[in-house]
């Protein structure tokens, strides 16, 4: 994978090239050279900082967009006000990530951001041989498949979209909130067992006083 990483912290910048050398990271230290960079290559990913000198990350990014470029890029920033955070998706970022974070995180934020796009050109999701359709919420498994209600769905599509990620109950409540009526306290639990009752216990994975996550891996 090619990464642009546009930062002018000297330590943040070594630290993700050392980090990250399983892919080719190209370091620009201001807007002028991301915009030369781009001019010369094309990159799968860029990770931007937002306290850029001269020009700021998000002018940098506004400008990105109404050019018309589609290239998927993270926010990473030690900004970590609410209004920040919505400043930079506003302007068209495709995550936000908040400095200090692990680079485990940050490649698995990557990884979500291909599951994304090519969900968009496929309108489905595939892991381990596990298929969510996005666009008739049926959930396939070997000779299984069944259509999901929506709340089952919105369960499946988040644990799906960041396997091996943990979400707690009242994350996945959240996501349930934006499908519908208010959700009843044992709602998870409840669309968790009906899940599992069609396609067995394996499924989701649960993590004891903590929550559920999708299995990045076959076992």
């Amino acid at each position: 994978m090619k990464l642009l990483l546009v930062e002018d912290d000297a330590m943040i910048g070594e630290g993700l090239q050392q980090a990250m050398r399983a892919h080719a990271v190209y370091w620009a230290k201001d807007a002028m050279q991301a915009e030369q960079a781009i001019m010369q290559e094309v990159f799968d990913a860029i990770l931007l900082d937002i306290g850029l000198p001269k020009k700021n990350g998000i002018e940098w990014l506004t400008e990105f967009r109404k050019a018309g470029n589609q290239t998927p890029v993270i926010v990473i920033t030690a900004r970590d006000a609410v209004e920040h955070r919505i400043e930079g998706l506003d302007a068209g970022a495709d995550d936000y990530v908040l400095k200090p974070f692990a680079i485990e995180e940050l490649e698995a934020r990557l990884r979500a951001i291909f599951r994304r796009k090519e969900e968009r050109l496929t309108n489905q999701i595939e892991i381990n041989g596990v298929v969510l359709n996005t666009a008739n919420y049926t959930l396939s498994a070997g000779a299984l498949s069944h259509r999901l209600s929506s709340k089952a769905f919105a369960i499946m599509y988040h644990l799906m979209s960041q396997p091996g990620m943990i979400f707690s109950k009242s994350q996945l409540e959240e996501k349930l909130y934006g499908w519908g009526d208010e959700i009843e306290s044992n709602a998870v639990e409840v669309h968790v067992h009906h899940i599992r009752k069609k396609f067995g216990q394996d499924i989701i994975q649960t993590i004891r006083g903590i929550g559920y996550a999708f299995p990045d891996k076959k076992e």
